[in-house]
């Protein structure tokens, strides 16, 4: 990891940790099924068992859990303490330390990631882009892709201004105290709320359902949006991009699913070349 890359994760970071430890208090055998189910969805695979998962930028645990559920050997790690102790104490809870390794380490550290080896499957859901080093992190990650294995990667839509506007919001957030922070929840909470009664609204009067408020992938709506206002480092890039940048190293696309150009993840799971490029 060079001076720079260090500067850009310690400076002006949002607490992920902190944040994900208070989420795992909400955990219950529901989120678990949703976490399994999307993980499955996106794999196109209902049993891992012999396989090795490797969660990059694990969080809270909750899909580490899930991939042990199916039987993976996991081994998760953080760059951030507080969501090592997250996951450790929901494997803990939910698990054994059997095929389940939780550490710390930061997936722009060479020195780090030159011990793990490989594994068939790299998973790292909205993380990468937090780094500081978008396009290193999304490399790196794609180089612990077991040869053929599956890579399973969520990186934040490009949006033009939008994204640059949400940049400066975020950064504020990072730099301000309590007041600043509640107040950019308070207006955060306020823009989707309206956001979302309008395209509901829009919805009804031409005949589409509207989606259920069931959180997705098993998370917590609430942690999210701190998650979202004050998520810093960030990044984002287009679909276009992400798939011509793991296109050119040898990787096939095989799972898509975007956020049809608005606000959020698109997400991609993508197979390694058999043959390891040099």
């Amino acid at each position: 990891m060079t001076t720079h890359q260090a500067e850009a994760i310690g400076r002006d970071r949002f607490a992920f940790g902190d944040n994900w430890l208070k989420f795992i208090e909400l955990m219950d055998e529901r989120r678990i099924e949703q976490a399994v189910a999307s993980l499955t969805a996106a794999l196109g695979v209902e049993d891992l068992s012999g396989r090795s998962f490797l969660d990059v930028g694990c969080g809270s645990g909750l899909f580490s859990l899930a991939a042990r559920r199916l039987g993976a050997r996991v081994h998760s790690f953080d760059y951030d303490p507080d969501s090592v102790a997250a996951c450790s104490l929901l494997r803990d809870r939910y698990a054994s330390r059997e095929d389940w390794t939780v550490e710390r380490g930061s997936i722009l550290d060479e020195a780090y990631l030159a011990g793990l080896g490989t594994f068939d499957i790299v998973y790292s859901w909205g993380v990468l882009h937090h780094t500081g080093d978008m396009w290193g992190a999304i490399g790196a990650a794609s180089a612990l892709t077991e040869p053929g294995g599956s890579l399973f990667i969520a990186i934040y839509n490009d949006q033009g201004l939008a994204s640059r506007v949400w940049w400066r919001i975020k950064r504020r957030y990072v730099q301000g105290g309590p007041l600043t922070r509640k107040s950019l929840l308070l207006g955060g909470k306020t823009y989707f709320r309206t956001r979302t009664a309008v395209a509901n609204m829009a919805k009804r009067a031409v005949g589409e359902p509207v989606p259920s408020r069931v959180p997705r992938r098993g998370m917590s709506q609430g942690h999210d949006l701190v998650d979202w206002i004050g998520g810093f480092p960030f990044e984002v890039a287009t679909p276009e991009q992400i798939f011509g940048f793991l296109h050119g190293r040898g990787f096939r696309l095989r799972f898509l699913k975007t956020c049809r150009g608005g606000l959020g993840c698109n997400e991609f799971v993508f197979t390694a070349p058999r043959t390891p490029r040099a």
